[in-house]
């Protein structure tokens, strides 16, 4: 009983100490907490967001999102966290949703988490602005199809090793990503688990803790041969007296042959099919084989152990910053919070309530416009010469009918065919 109420008492101290340092659900007062960039405004590249809920929805005013556009700009907007975000002994979550509904061909569909150090730059928020985190899909053709996972370690950006492939349909999705404080993460995707591991092995961002010895060299008696000649095969006797060509005794000398003018004919030559080439003695194994030298390793110099890849201890701003050739992608309900389980919440709360409305209305919408192509498709083409063949195969033939049986005339040879 003792322990039991320790239990609860510590569940209520984490739950107590858990913070949302952002939560964003996009109401009509969206634009009061978000700031337009001025990157790209005047060259005329940047693009614009709306507050809409797309063309499918499971809830009209719930799942309204912020919509960029119009197609081939660059979109930069961003938003503060509450307070300043010190991660020190705690997780970390990103966590956004969003709908390519525009079947995204090419661009960025991702999140940036900025320190307060860059807070000069947002007014200009852009590319070039250093963030802490970049997280989310990013699509291009078929080659180009994953989840970005890029943290930041001493001023330099690290993109993640492992390949996570992105969602490409036209529906909303959530992604989370989750960073602890014993440098392990986890992306979650629709609330799956899709991709986990260690920030030590998954991104580069401290050298290898050993290296091969430079200073190392290969002893003189070291043997990479695999096989040798065997040093007990002999080559047989007269194997060098057979020519590799010889005579062809079946060819007979022209009859208009004339030695005088000709010359003296000779017989052209040919492969002798005894001739065996160049002797080479058969391959065994070598006995003294050690394999393909390599270096031995040694503690790299440049290593230095650091317990805290984790840790971002000025986390402030939160922004898209996007590239996208076909415009139209829906980002909705982000949040940033230290809490795993809240977050779960806030997605099960907001697209897990809506998702199977919203899959609903756009299988309706997409059956409602594949019908109206059908419809509206003209008549396929009718080639002149196949009608002909149709034509001459129903020669002469009977059609059965109702009545019995219609014979089909043979149509006039003047008559032609109409062709559409």
């Amino acid at each position: 009983m003792k322990w039991g109420v320790v239990a609860v008492l510590a569940t209520l101290v984490v739950a107590a100490s858990a913070k949302d340092y952002l939560k964003e659900a996009f109401d009509g007062s969206w634009a009061d907490r978000w700031t337009k960039s001025s990157w790209k405004v005047s060259d005329g590249s940047a693009g614009e967001f709306k507050l809409t809920a797309g063309k499918w929805y499971g809830d009209a005013e719930a799942d309204k999102g912020i919509q960029t556009g119009p197609d081939s700009k660059f979109f930069a907007i961003s938003a503060p966290l509450t307070a300043v975000f010190d991660n020190t002994g705690k997780d970390t979550i990103v966590q956004f949703s969003v709908k390519h509904e525009q079947d995204l061909d090419c661009g960025g569909g991702y999140i940036k988490l900025l320190p307060a150090t860059s807070e000069k730059q947002m007014a200009d928020f852009g590319g070039e602005t250093p963030y802490s985190i970049m997280f989310g899909p990013d699509i291009c053709g078929y080659s180009t199809r994953k989840v970005h996972v890029i943290l930041t370690y001493k001023g330099k950006n690290y993109l993640i090793k492992k390949d996570i492939k992105a969602e490409t349909d036209q529906l909303t999705h959530v992604y989370t990503l989750v960073i602890k404080p014993d440098n392990t993460y986890q992306v979650l995707i629709d609330l799956k688990e899709v991709a986990s591991g260690s920030l030590y092995e998954d991104w580069d961002m401290l050298p290898p803790k050993t290296i091969k010895d430079p200073k190392a060299t290969k002893p003189e008696d070291w043997d990479e041969r695999e096989e040798i000649a065997d040093p007990a095969d002999k080559k047989p006797e007269g194997w060098d007296d057979i020519p590799a060509t010889i005579a062809d005794k079946d060819a007979k000398k022209p009859e208009d042959w004339d030695d005088e003018e000709d010359g003296t004919w000779e017989p052209p030559m040919i492969p002798n099919p005894e001739y065996k080439g160049e002797w080479k003695p058969k391959m065994i194994k070598n006995p003294a084989y050690k394999g393909i030298w390599v270096a031995p390793d040694i503690d790299n110099p440049e290593y230095v152990h650091d317990d805290k890849l984790y840790n971002f201890k000025d986390l402030k701003f939160v922004g898209f910053e996007l590239w996208q050739v076909k415009a139209g992608s829906i980002f909705d309900n982000i949040l940033v919070t230290d809490d795993l389980e809240a977050a779960k919440k806030f997605a099960e709360d907001t697209w897990g309530k809506h998702k199977d409305g919203e899959k609903a209305m756009f299988d309706k919408i997409k059956k409602e416009e594949d019908d109206k192509k059908a419809k509206d498709a003209p008549p396929a083409p009718v080639d002149a010469e196949m009608a002909e063949e149709e034509d001459d195969e129903y020669e002469d033939k009977e059609e059965p009918s109702g009545m019995g049986s219609i014979k089909i005339p043979k149509e006039e040879e003047d008559s032609g065919h109409d062709e559409l």
